[in-house]
């Protein structure tokens, strides 16, 4: 018998409305699940962001991109050349991994030191914005 999770996502209700991604996705545990998300009205300096909100819990930050392929512990974003689309990849999803995904595009700013950060419409006081 195959455990079957249910990862729920759907279009960014946050911010503005540039970003389409499909209604729901299912997948088994251990699998590799790949959530697509199109922006093709995307602008040079805007960055994706992928947020997950796990049911019951605020929303959690997973990554973010400006260009080609960005890795941390818990996710890969692939960035297609032409920018109009990317895709989330969650490595080997168990039933934890149950959340409405959001994808998301930020404007990138600069602070004096040079820095290019984005804030998230989630920041709060004492979190981390990039």
């Amino acid at each position: 018998m195959r455990v079957k999770e249910r990862l729920k996502w759907n279009r960014s209700i946050v911010g503005d409305a540039k970003t389409i991604q499909p209604n729901a996705m299912e997948s088994t545990e251990k699998e590799t699940v790949h959530l697509p998300c199109n922006h093709s009205t995307i602008g040079g300096s805007e960055y994706i962001y992928w947020y997950r909100q796990i049911p019951y819990q605020g929303p959690e930050y997973v990554i973010h991109g400006l260009k080609s392929t960005e890795t941390n512990g818990m996710a890969s974003l692939t960035i297609t050349t032409d920018r109009k689309s990317s895709t989330l990849i969650l490595p080997q999803v168990t039933l934890r991994d149950t959340a409405v995904y959001y994808c998301m595009l930020r404007e990138a700013h600069w602070d004096r030191w040079g820095c290019t950060c984005a804030r998230s419409p989630w920041w709060r006081k004492g979190s981390s914005s990039s």
